[in-house]
């Protein structure tokens, strides 16, 4: 099965709560995920924030069980401006500079999915490559190297 691709540049959101309610809305308005996903998207969110600093950038990594899915995700937002949200390893906030909606279908492919993810995120290159690629590319950059098929 194939991971849908979808990317958001040019919005902005007040607070993390303002970009979940964001994606819930695209991700079950598309048909990829159930209407449970948001509560649990915000659930797992307060138990476990997804907020991560990178060497030069930060990014969240929000997602949920499987049972949510309808089908396989990656939703790529850059925001105009950074999103305050918890941090991952650490009390406090981190200020993210893109977001990455992870949606999987399979449970033991969660773990794979995310360490394959976190090892792209290790290349500055990579996430300079995400910040700086135009909006009409960033389709292509992400089919090349997020796509979990």
């Amino acid at each position: 099965m194939n991971t849908d691709v979808l990317i958001k540049t040019d919005i902005s959101f007040h607070d993390f709560c303002e970009a979940l309610n964001h994606i819930a809305d695209e991700l079950i308005a598309r048909h990829i995920v159930k209407a449970s996903y948001r509560q649990s998207v915000f659930e797992r969110e307060d138990e476990f924030p997804t907020g991560i600093e990178l060497e030069h950038y930060a990014v969240a990594i929000p997602h949920c069980e499987a049972e949510h899915a309808l089908k396989p995700a990656i939703y790529f937002i850059r925001p105009d401006k950074t999103v305050a949200f918890n941090r991952a390893d650490d009390d406090g906030t981190v200020d993210v500079h893109f977001i990455i909606a992870l949606v999987v279908t399979d449970p033991k492919e969660q773990l794979n999915v995310l360490k394959t993810l976190f090892g792209k995120l290790q290349d500055n290159q990579f996430v300079e490559q995400l910040i700086s690629t135009p909006s009409r590319l960033l389709p292509t950059l992400i089919k090349q190297h997020l796509t979990f098929n």
